[in-house]
């Protein structure tokens, strides 16, 4: 299940990307069969070597193309262990909402980001988002959890004062919105009740099928409930002057 829609983010094969916070690896793994040179970070040192194990197992299989490389290691995002200007592309899905100082690691992910380089960021949308903290308290207030709900305004804002170009927004997972308000209003960690059980079922179906009558009913509903605000930003060429 991706966020980041690659039909308004390109991505070239060679091109060499870090999906930072990457957690299960789903951008990474599509980055990867797509020809890029991928590195995914994350903190989370089991998660990243459940990545690894699931690219070597790509590699062996073919999924990926010649050329293609893939990575997996832990790192912080407030000190990403790269040289200035060193990817084509950065994707950060799902994580600025967890990190305290979230204008640092914009500013480190405006560093390691080459002139012209591309970056996608995802975070909850603020309706939904207000919506399942108004339900549960236990949905953000756990170690880790969310801190914050954006406006689309406020992370647009944040991402130019970084020194990037936004250039497109839209909205994901709109049936993934009402799931969330289930378990946020049957208990979180309630996965065992009906209406929750009933409502994942029809979620794996959907990932799995892809049928067209709910990628239609998706389409439709995503500018209403969309769970996630998606934004996509260039870092400009400084002026010759500027650069000299």
């Amino acid at each position: 299940m991706l966020t980041v829609d690659f039909s308004r983010f390109p991505l070239a094969p060679g091109d060499r990307v870090l999906d930072l916070g990457c957690g299960a690896g789903r951008h990474a793994f599509e980055c990867y069969r797509r020809g890029a040179r991928v590195v995914a970070l994350d903190r989370n040192g089991e998660e990243i070597r459940e990545v690894a194990k699931w690219f070597a197992a790509m590699k062996e299989a073919g999924e990926a193309p010649a050329g293609a490389t893939a990575t997996a290691m832990e790192g912080d995002a407030l000190a990403l262990p790269f040289p200035d200007e060193s990817f084509d592309v950065v994707i950060i899905s799902e994580v600025m909402e967890h990190i305290p100082d979230d204008k640092g690691v914009l500013a480190e992910m405006v560093r390691v980001l080459k002139p012209g380089g591309r970056i996608a960021v995802t975070v909850p949308r603020y309706g939904p988002e207000k919506v399942c903290w108004a339900l549960s308290d236990a949905y953000h207030e756990v170690e880790g959890g969310h801190i914050r709900i954006y406006k689309a305004d406020e992370l647009l804002a944040k991402m130019r004062e970084a020194g990037l170009k936004p250039y497109g927004t839209h909205h994901a997972h709109a049936l993934h919105a009402p799931y969330w308000w289930l378990k946020c209003a049957f208990g979180v960690d309630n996965d065992k009740v009906l209406p929750v059980r009933a409502y994942h079922k029809l979620l794996v179906w959907d990932i799995m099928k892809k049928p067209l009558a709910t990628r239609v009913a998706e389409q439709a509903l995503n500018p209403l409930i969309g769970k996630s605000f998606v934004a996509y930003a260039t870092k400009p060429h400084l002026p010759r002057a500027a650069a000299a």
